[in-house]
């Protein structure tokens, strides 16, 4: 056995040796824990605990099943305990966060329990911080309560008796514990706001979000995601000439750090819709119910201003719908005055209507919300003002079109290059950041990704996954598919659906397909469907009404499902066992160059002297290829098939780059011809 520090011995510049011990062959996790030993965990722990105490920048892949999730909590803790300085961990979704703070750091107090020496660590403080939204206010609800009759129609009527019964017995407060949501126009009159969770209204023993608050204050260790610390960054929320992200000097860990990039630019971007427009005047004045903040508190003048500029909201958005989108879902923005600023004057005009009704109103607690909603009417008239200028010369700008019917236009920014906004706010401060994610490198290297977001400094470290990819996983990779172009659709969907049909058939538990085109999954789908249905197989795809989680969770029970999806469900789905024997990727993840913001980058990649296939395209796509594989084995008793149907591995010159990464070294070509010699039939056992 491992002799530890004593208690008393133990500082800041200890905790290198100390987590070594820990995880050390003998050590406390292995002997307390029963847990495995692994070297490339021990790699991790010592290479955390280096980066914390150099308060420097560390990028560390970690293949699957090395137990990163430990690696980074168990030293992060002791330095947060010793320190008093915060650990910020910052996750991809919320799902994420609930498992780093019910399971993994449950592990970990039993873990400082179980082992004397490090008793001292038992008691450090947890929170989990979402964005004030996600609150239920206890103040806001008593008045929906009370004007029930004037603010919701009767069908709606039912959701606020359902969130009136769940707030007497909900001890966090939070939406997402309701199930299903409530109405979204029912949520935005009882969620938490600035303008009335305050000191004059909320109690701290009652109200749920200055309980999460205080916990915040108060926590070594604070988990939040990546889209809300960005979100608070971007809107000025980190401390005032203090290296820290959330407060001074704490260290932050980006867990699932492959999709930093891209949720950073989006967040440091500018997006307004028709919907949020609308919503944003509706809680002032509803037109057709005649309800509101101002049918309550303003004039008839008031209310006819709102009226003005929804009528405006409609003419201006179904302008861009008709003469400028023109069917396309997609449109760059190129020149300053791309549409008449029809709008920006009737928001003024309620920003201007909003502030003659506070200084009329004698109630303190109308006065600030209403003060929140000018707020809210002024940042959109700022940024519709922004969009129509297109005033950020180093953005792109686009239009879009979505929601289920294809009603929705949205006005868009985002940074061309996202490296100088995390250098200023991640990169150069002496506070740790610590990257880490199962794939972070296109092969052997991080330099792609280190480059993009902007931190050239920066401390990289790779280790494989211990699983025994060699005996638990079969490879199969296509060599008789057509040609996957515009020119060539209907053979290539033939193929798919010839290929997907028989090989998901074949493998007796549950087969994850993974598209790159949404479009493209659904004609598959359509075409399959019959095939799966006569088979008795489950069969679920990705849009049709359940979120990814359910989803998910219906594909694990059901054991021998077949699933199809995109996008997100190329990364996040943990499935491990029969459930989820084969994994069948359709087409390498190459993303659609066409997009305003992809445009646009690799405009910027040319004007700098570099090739956007060799410098963004190809190692976007050996990225998330790698991300896809990771779905499959997910332990160390899990087997697996991998189906490639893509015959560009074989025929193309980058192709050799993703058979490079490919978690073993052989493979088996597949054939409509020899398929049925060549390919796995029944369990994968």
């Amino acid at each position: 056995m491992i002799r530890l520090l004593e208690p008393e011995a133990v500082t800041p510049s200890k905790l290198i040796e100390l987590a070594y011990q820990v995880f050390a062959p003998n050590g406390f996790l292995e002997n307390k824990l029963n847990l495995e030993h692994r070297p490339q965990q021990v790699a991790m722990a010592r290479a955390v605990s280096e980066t914390l105490l150099n308060e420097s920048t560390l990028f560390f892949e970690a293949g699957t099943g090395v137990g990163k999730s430990l690696a980074y909590l168990i030293p992060g803790l002791m330095h947060a305990v010793e320190t008093g300085r915060p650990l910020v961990v910052s996750t991809h979704t919320h799902s994420l966060q609930h498992q780093i703070k019910h399971k993994d750091l449950e592990l970990c107090r039993h873990f400082f329990e179980s082992a004397e020496p490090l008793n001292r660590y038992t008691e450090f403080k947890v929170a989990l911080l979402v964005g004030r939204r996600n609150y239920l206010c206890n103040h806001r609800l008593t008045q929906a309560i009370n004007s029930h009759g004037e603010l919701f129609p009767s069908e709606q009527q039912s959701d606020l008796e359902r969130i009136a019964l769940w707030a007497e017995e909900t001890s966090t407060g939070l939406l997402e514990e309701l199930s299903p949501p409530p109405s979204l126009d029912v949520w935005e009159w009882v969620h938490a706001d600035a303008s009335t969770c305050n000191r004059k209204n909320c109690s701290p023993k009652t109200c749920f979000y200055r309980k999460a608050r205080a916990r915040i204050q108060e926590a070594h260790c604070i988990i939040v995601n990546h889209s809300l610390l960005f979100s608070l960054i971007s809107a000025g929320a980190t401390p005032n000439n203090s290296p820290g992200v959330l407060f001074p000097e704490d260290g932050i860990i980006l867990d699932e750090a492959h999709t930093v990039g891209d949720i950073a630019t989006e967040h440091f971007g500018l997006h307004i819709s028709s919907s949020g427009i609308e919503r944003a005047l509706k809680l002032l004045y509803n037109p057709l119910r005649k309800k509101g903040l101002l049918a309550r508190h303003g004039t008839r003048r008031d209310c006819e201003s709102v009226q003005a500029a929804l009528n405006a909201n409609d003419a201006f958005f179904a302008s861009i719908r008709e003469n400028f989108l023109q069917g396309r879902d997609l449109v760059r923005l190129r020149q300053p005055g791309w549409a008449a600023p029809t709008l920006l004057s009737p928001l003024k005009s309620v920003v201007d209507h909003i502030g003659s009704c506070i200084q009329r109103v004698p109630d303190e607690t109308a006065q600030e919300e209403l003060k929140d909603h000018r707020t809210r009417i002024t940042s959109l008239h700022r940024n519709l003002g922004l969009m129509l200028d297109l005033a950020e010369e180093s953005h792109v700008h686009w239009v879009e079109r979505g929601g289920r019917k294809g009603t929705r236009i949205t006005l868009r920014t985002a940074p061309i290059d996202i490296a100088p906004h995390l250098r200023d706010h991640l990169f150069t401060r002496q506070a740790p950041v610590i990257l880490t994610s199962a794939t972070l490198s296109t092969g052997r290297s991080m330099e792609h990704l280190v480059a993009r977001l902007g931190a050239p400094r920066a401390r990289t470290e790779q280790v494989d996954s211990p699983f025994d990819y060699e005996h638990h996983l079969e490879v199969f990779i296509a060599a008789d598919a057509p040609e996957p172009t515009p020119n060539n659709t209907e053979a290539y969907t033939q193929y798919l659906v010839d290929m997907v049909t028989h090989c998901a058939l074949e493998v007796n538990g549950g087969s994850l397909v993974l598209f790159t085109s949404y479009g493209e999954m659904q004609r598959v789908a359509r075409l399959c469907a019959t095939h799966f249905h006569a088979s008795s197989r489950p069969f679920l795809i990705q849009g049709e009404g359940a979120p990814r989680s359910v989803l998910t969770k219906q594909f694990q029970k059901a054991g021998n499902g077949i699933l199809f999806g995109t996008d997100s469900f190329w990364t996040g789905v943990d499935v491990p066992g029969s459930a989820l024997s084969q994994v069948i990727i359709a087409r390498l993840p190459f993303k659609n160059p066409s997009h305003p913001l992809l445009e646009a980058k690799h405009e910027w990649i040319r004007d700098h002297g570099g090739s956007p296939f060799v410098d963004m395209t190809l190692p976007d796509a050996l990225i998330q290829f790698r991300q896809g594989i990771g779905r499959l084995i997910r332990n160390q008793q899990d087997r697996g098939v991998l189906t490639l149907l893509d015959g560009r591995l074989l025929k193309k010159p980058y192709g050799r780059q993703f058979i490079s990464i490919l978690p073993k070294n052989n493979f088996t070509r597949l054939t409509r011809e020899n398929r049925i010699h060549v390919f796995p039939q029944g369990n994968m056992d």
